[in-house]
C-alpha cells in the first residue's frame, strides 16, 4: 500500500488560519510582552475564539472534534512566531483539558469543558513539585477524606496557566493513601481557582516563555467535595502518564514550530546582510548552516507527525511520542543556535526575535520530562 504525506486540506487551510493569526495578532505583540513578563489575557481570548482550545474535543462539550495532527499543527503554527502563546495554548490543552475530558465523569465535563473549550477560562495540571521533577513518584502533597470533602496540603511549582487571571480549575496529583503492596496511592483531584486553602503565585524571573503563566501553589488545609475526584482514586498516576504522553507531542510541536520559525527569520537574514560585498547567503559555510536547519527540520516533521497518526488512530504511540519530544527540541537547539550565528552580534539583542527563540528553546529539553527521561522511556520500550 503506497504512503501519502499530503494534508487533509482541511489541515491546509487550518494551518493558513492559525498562520495568518499568529502574524497578524501575536507578533507585533510578542517582544513586548516578553520583555514585561506580561500574560496576555486578551490574545488567549482571541486564540479561544479561533477554536484553538478543545480542538480535539468533541463537539457535544464545546470541542472541534478535530484529529491530533490538526492540533499539533496549530500548536506548531503559534510556536513560530512565539513560545509564550504556544505554551499557553499546549498546556492549555494537552494538561488541563485533557486530564477532564479523558478520565472526567459526565458532571465534571459538562461542568469543565464548555468553557475551557472556548478559552474563556484555563486548567493547570498541577503534578511537579519542588523535590518531584523527573522522580514524579516523590510526591509530597497528600489529600486525606475527611467525610465528603478531600483535606489537601503541600505544594506544587512550576505549574502553566494556574494563576492566570482566567484560570478557572487545577487539576492536583496527591497522595490519598497506601495501596495494598504498601507503595503510595495517587489520585488527581479537581480544585477549582479561588477554593480557600490554595494559595497561587505567579512565577517571574524566567529566562524562558516569559510571557506564559507560570506558578507556585500552596495548599494548606484546602478542602474540596469527594466528588472532585477525577476518575476512580488510585488512578492518578496511570492518568498523569497518559497526559504526559500527550503532552510531549505538544512541545514536539513547540519544538518542531519554534525551529521553522528560527530557520526563516536566519535565512531572511542571510539574504539581507551583506558583509565582504556579498550576501551572507552566498558563502558556502552560510548555506551549509541552513541546509542543516532545513534537513532536520523536514526529519523533525516527519517523525511527529507520524506520532500523532499513530494517536489519531488509537494505535500505541508512547515511544514515537517521547521519540518526537526529544528530536523536535533538540532539533530547535541545533537550529536556534545557527540562527543566532548567523545574525551574529544582532543576534544577542532582543530587538531581534532569535534572541527571544533561543532562550525559549532550553525548557522544550526540561519540561514534560527532561532530554534524560525521554532516552530511558525509548531504552525500556526496545526490550519489548
Amino acid at each position: 500500500m503506497a504512503l501519502n504525506f499530503d494534508l487533509a486540506e482541511e489541515q491546509e487551510i487550518l494551518r493558513k488560519s492559525v498562520r495568518g493569526f499568529a502574524e497578524k495578532e501575536i507578533a507585533p505583540l510578542a517582544q513586548e510582552l516578553d520583555r514585561n513578563e506580561e500574560f496576555s489575557l486578551e490574545l488567549t481570548r482571541k486564540m479561544g475564539d479561533l477554536g484553538l482550545f478543545g480542538m480535539f474535543v468533541s463537539p457535544e462539550y464545546g470541542g472541534s472534534g478535530l484529529d491530533y495532527v490538526s492540533y499539533i499543527i496549530a500548536v506548531e503554527e503559534i510556536a513560530r512566531v512565539d513560545g509564550s502563546q504556544a505554551a499557553t495554548v499546549a498546556a492549555g490543552n494537552s494538561l488541563g483539558i485533557g486530564p477532564i475530558y479523558y478520565y472526567g465523569n459526565e458532571e465534571q465535563k459538562q461542568e469543565w469543558l464548555p468553557r475551557l473549550c472556548t478559552g474563556e477560562i484555563l486548567a493547570g495540571f498541577g503534578l511537579t513539585e519542588a523535590n518531584a521533577g523527573s522522580d514524579a513518584g516523590n510526591s509530597k502533597t497528600n489529600a486525606v477524606l475527611d467525610g465528603d470533602e478531600w483535606v489537601i496540603n503541600g505544594s506544587k511549582i512550576f505549574i502553566t496557566n494556574a494563576s492566570a487571571p482566567n484560570t478557572g480549575v487545577i487539576i492536583v496529583q496527591a497522595i490519598t493513601g497506601k495501596r495494598a503492596d504498601g507503595r503510595n496511592e495517587v489520585s488527581c483531584i479537581l480544585v477549582p481557582a479561588g477554593t480557600p486553602g490554595m494559595e497561587c503565585r505567579v512565577m517571574h524571573g524566567k529566562m524562558m516563555w516569559r510571557a506564559s503563566n507560570t506558578t507556585e501553589i500552596y495548599f494548606d488545609d484546602c478542602r474540596v467535595p469527594a466528588k472532585n475526584m477525577l476518575g476512580n482514586r488510585g488512578e492518578g498516576f496511570h492518568q498523569m502518564l497518559a497526559t504526559l504522553d500527550g503532552g510531549r507531542l505538544s512541545i514536539g510541536a513547540m519544538g518542531l514550530g519554534g525551529a521553522q520559525g528560527a530557520y526563516e527569520k536566519a535565512l531572511r537574514y542571510s539574504q539581507e546582510r551583506i558583509q565582504f560585498n556579498r550576501p551572507l547567503f552566498d558563502f558556502q559555510v552560510t548555506q551549509f548552516k541552513l541546509a542543516d536547519m532545513a534537513m532536520e527540520i523536514e526529519l523533525a516533521r516527519n517523525l511527529l507527525y507520524k506520532a500523532c497518526w499513530l494517536r489519531s488512530n488509537n494505535r500505541p504511540f508512547s515511544r514515537e511520542a517521547a521519540m518526537g519530544k526529544l528530536y523536535c527540541s533538540e532539533v530547535m537547539s541545533r537550529v536556534v543556535d545557527h540562527a543566532v550565528q548567523i545574525h551574529g552580534g544582532y543576534g544577542l539583542m532582543e530587538e531581534y526575535d532569535v534572541e527571544r527563540f533561543y532562550r525559549d528553546q532550553k525548557l522544550l529539553e526540561i519540561g514534560e520530562g527532561t532530554s534524560e527521561v525521554q532516552r530511558l522511556v525509548i531504552a525500556r520500550s526496545l526490550k519489548n
